[in-house]
């Protein structure tokens, strides 16, 4: 079976966010002195050891009023009342990494008195930088049920994440100072609201690697040949329907009058295979560079691919990402298997499905929160290994593998799945065992060699030249 992920939504895909961003923070309301107040705290105290040594009665007094008005003014800034609304918007609601978003942030006054003398920031996770604190304009009071312009700020900024992930911004923090700058205090506002950045995408050319074989090309030479082409099936007769469709033969088998009617041939299919494992030699490294550039690469074949009229396979060699968990009933496993009983697209998982256009979007948005999991071994499934791939992913079809550093056990099902591979292109990185490369070469696989320095267009055209030259 085969699941479209085409329409899923961003709640269903990003349940490993946490993963990729590290888990979010509770922020919690902040109350300091000021330098200011440090000093006068810090003075009051030197001062009060003093006057109680040497039984100073002024000095004690001066000591006194130095260390009680910072306290005061701590107290005012905590307990100062501030009623705000706030609304976060971002423009593009999702953002390509390496490019910018802008955050605009609607700030509103809900009391009836006015807002003055505030500061205002945005919380982030760590990896996106966001600006310092900012003063924020005087709010005007609130007006019954309508907001106005003067009880209401806009403010902006600018985002630049250089990693694709999503990451929860916010939430807003405003913050204010008591009349003599003594003490500051600082408290969340509103909740956060995530950012989506996806994977970049280059743009391939269409005279790289030729995909016009296997079952795709069957339906790629037969629309050549004849834009007409597309099946005709017989239905019955409905009012309205034109006497030119009528289907002569059908009527005369059935006895009664059919019209034909045009069916579509499907989308030619392709696949493209993810490693998202830490099963091979580099279990213990991180390669985080290589695999990024995998998700990128990735990307725009499979971008590439779409924009061509393929129905895109993506199989995942580690536990499936781009699908919603689905709890298996009387599953012992799934209280503890954060993986939810998974084991990988050649092991058993359902490979995610895109089509069409709409499949784009979907796809990078998909691949924004893929990381990478170690390999679930099953004894059970590994007794099956080199059965299982052709059991699970049916027909011949392009298919194109991008391999960060698999195992002995992956490579083993690719070499199975190679039958079910035409053409078989592997984007293979150095981080790859010389054994894992050789045995994919000799079963046909044509691999081509990625580094991290060179573009993923200069991949691109050398597995195309490679293929070239194995015809």
């Amino acid at each position: 079976m085969q699941v479209d992920v085409t329409q899923m939504s961003k709640t269903q895909r990003g349940m490993t966010r946490t993963d990729l961003t590290g888990r979010r923070g509770r922020a919690r309301r902040l109350v300091r002195p000021t330098v200011r107040g440090a000093v006068f705290l810090g003075v009051g105290a030197v001062l009060f050891a003093v006057a109680w040594a040497y039984d100073e009665r002024d000095l004690l007094f001066v000591a006194g009023v130095l260390l009680l008005v910072p306290t005061v003014a701590l107290g005012f800034v905590l307990v100062h009342p501030v009623r705000v609304s706030v609304t976060r918007t971002f423009r593009p609601g999702t953002v390509t990494a390496g490019s910018s978003a802008t955050v605009t942030i609607q700030i509103r006054n809900l009391a009836p008195t006015p807002l003055l003398g505030l500061r205002w920031r945005d919380a982030a996770v760590r990896g996106v930088s966001v600006p310092p604190s900012q003063p924020l304009r005087s709010l005007a009071p609130a007006r019954a049920g309508r907001s106005s312009a003067a009880d209401t700020a806009v403010v902006s900024y600018q985002l630049h994440p250089s990693r694709r992930g999503v990451y929860p911004i916010g939430p807003l923090m405003l913050g204010r100072s008591d009349p003599f700058g003594l003490a500051y205090s600082e408290w969340p506002i509103g909740s956060p609201h995530d950012l989506t950045v996806t994977p970049r995408v280059t743009s391939l050319p269409g005279n790289g690697v030729s995909i016009t074989r296997g079952e795709g090309s069957r339906h790629e030479r037969v629309r050549h040949l004849n834009n007409d082409s597309d099946e005709l099936i017989a239905r019955e007769y409905r009012p309205g329907d034109p006497m030119r469709r009528v289907n002569w033969p059908a009527t005369a088998r059935h006895g009664e009058i059919m019209v034909r009617q045009e069916e579509q041939r499907s989308h030619p299919e392709a696949r493209v295979i993810l490693d998202t494992t830490r099963g091979g030699r580099g279990a213990d490294r991180g390669h985080d560079a290589e695999f990024e550039l995998a998700i990128e690469l990735a990307a725009s074949v499979a971008v590439h691919l779409l924009e061509g009229g393929f129905r895109l396979d993506v199989v995942e060699l580690g536990p499936c990402q781009l699908l919603p968990v689905r709890p298996v009933a009387g599953d012992s496993r799934v209280p503890h298997d954060p993986d939810n009983g998974r084991r990988g697209g050649l092991r058993g998982d359902d490979p995610a499905s895109f089509t069409g256009p709409e499949g784009v979007p979907a796809l990078v948005d998909a691949l924004a929160i893929v990381v990478r999991r170690d390999r679930v071994t099953h004894a059970a499934i590994d007794d099956g290994l080199g059965h299982r791939p052709a059991a699970t992913l049916g027909r011949q079809v392009p298919s194109f593998a991008v391999l960060v550093d698999i195992g002995p056990a992956d490579t083993r099902d690719l070499v199975a799945l190679r039958g079910l591979c035409q053409p078989a292109v592997a984007f293979v990185f150095d981080t790859m065992s010389a054994d894992s490369i050789e045995r994919l070469s000799e079963a046909g696989w044509q691999c081509a060699l990625v580094d991290t320095s060179a573009p993923v267009a200069v991949a691109w055209a050398q597995a195309g030249q490679d293929t070239a030259a194995t015809r």
